[in-house]
């Protein structure tokens, strides 16, 4: 899958936008729309993003669980090598630790990048600041010149803003 990005002026480009995707059969719940006023969306019954596409958490909790992990498994380690109560770690305990500082990990980071801006969407805030809507489309590899071209020539003041190389496998 590919992120097409798309803006648009006003609800109601937005609005025809989203119908001749829908058209297109694209999907619904590929589509995200991003507005300073969220609620003319809702009242447009426009698809609105998610905290996932509006905030940082799923690389935040990517390299908090990498880092956890990391930091855990190196404090078990550090825990069998130099047991000054006396303590023994086997195999176990020091995979229990390491698990445990993954998941630790990905806690603290997710909660911290819940509150951030989504970095990918940095250059789109002032246009969005400004009263435009992003549309985000999620296509697969092989649609990407169609949707660009039917949002293109059907609807020439929303802007092409270009696309991100690759999808992850989730979210």
């Amino acid at each position: 899958m590919r992120r097409l990005y798309f803006l648009s002026p006003h609800v109601n480009s937005a609005t025809q936008i989203v119908n001749d995707l829908l058209l297109a059969r694209v999907d619904a719940g590929h589509m995200h729309i991003i507005s300073k006023d969220e609620s003319q969306l809702i009242k447009a019954n426009l698809p609105c993003a998610s905290l996932l596409e509006k905030t940082d958490i799923i690389p935040a909790f990517e390299r908090g669980t990498v880092i956890g992990f990391a930091t855990g498994l190196l404090a078990g380690l550090i825990g069998a090598s130099f047991s000054p109560l006396g303590l023994e770690f086997d195999g176990a305990t020091i995979l229990g630790i390491t698990l445990a500082g993954a998941v630790f990990g990905a806690w603290v980071s997710g909660m911290i990048g819940i509150s951030l801006h989504n970095s990918k969407l940095k250059r789109f805030e002032s246009a969005i600041d400004e009263g435009q809507l992003l549309l985000i489309v999620d296509v697969p590899k092989q649609r990407i010149e169609e949707i660009t071209q039917l949002v293109k020539h059907h609807h020439p003041e929303a802007g092409d803003r270009g696309s991100e190389p690759t999808m992850p496998a989730f979210p």
